[in-house]
């Protein structure tokens, strides 16, 4: 523990369940009455409910959403694609885990100019302007992608991961939402028989693959409905958004309390 790390690691252990999901399509996504119905639903349950945001958005997305949009605050975040770790004060901001993402720093080993200079002339790749800690991130056109930029990306020993078929993210090897999710996860003691994932796009598939019990929403990509149509623990809700983490919590029965 650093002496940023002064919150308690146990408190979310002690919790009934904790759900830890997507934010775009999957707990942003439903009707707003669909929303604001479920959002509720776990304000007041927030002494048995925990709650993590595992997304492809930056720490200031999140604060804005928290601060001004009514969203529910969450206890952890696993951000920006998995290279951000962090715990979540009461005012929204977020304090990165140093002992959790030492081992992503160290992996990715500033590479942010190396990538940006490697797949400058690229095709289809607009960069974003966010500047993220751990990743580089692209718009991408996919009928003007040229797919050499897969090969140059491992050449660099990183990982590249094409979330949506709109986006292209360039990210520490061996490094996504599923893997930050499980240290995170570990490192605070919770039962995985105690956790929901939730997800809807193929970059959600390395969390929903963890074996945890797992839910992909209505509307989900058909590429991530592919690739988990044969695990028995991920459930493949009709409803969308946070429709679809509430029928997967009934699915699941993983809440007991009214």
């Amino acid at each position: 523990m650093t002496r940023y790390e002064t919150f308690d690691t146990h408190a979310l252990a002690a919790k009934a369940l904790v759900l830890a999901t997507d934010l775009d399509g999957t707990f942003l996504g439903g009707t707003e009455n669909e929303r604001a119905t479920f959002y509720n639903w776990i304000q007041r349950r927030r002494t048995n409910i925990g709650l993590i945001f595992v997304t492809g958005r930056d720490p200031d997305f999140i604060h804005h959403l928290v601060q001004h949009e009514g969203i529910p605050c969450p206890d952890y975040v696993v951000a920006d694609v998995g290279t951000t770790i962090a715990h979540v004060q009461p005012d929204a901001k977020l304090v990165p885990i140093i002992s959790l993402e030492k081992e992503i720093a160290r992996r990715w080993n500033n590479a942010n100019e190396s990538v940006r200079v490697a797949l400058r002339k690229i095709d289809g790749l607009t960069l974003q302007p966010t500047r993220f800690r751990y990743r580089i991130s692209y718009d991408m056109d996919a009928a003007r992608f040229n797919d050499a930029a897969l090969r140059i990306v491992a050449d660099l020993g990183l990982d590249a991961v094409i979330p949506d078929n709109r986006y292209f993210d360039v990210l520490p090897k061996g490094v996504s939402k599923g893997p930050s999710l499980a240290r995170l996860l570990d490192f605070l003691g919770i039962q995985q028989s105690k956790t929901l994932v939730a997800g809807d796009t193929l970059n959600d598939l390395s969390m929903l693959e963890l074996g945890v019990p797992a839910v992909a929403v209505g509307g989900s990509e058909p590429a991530l409905l592919a690739r988990v149509a044969s695990l028995g623990h991920v459930h493949c809700a009709s409803g969308i958004g946070v429709a679809g983490i509430s029928e997967a919590i009934a699915a699941h029965k993983l809440y007991k309390g009214k």
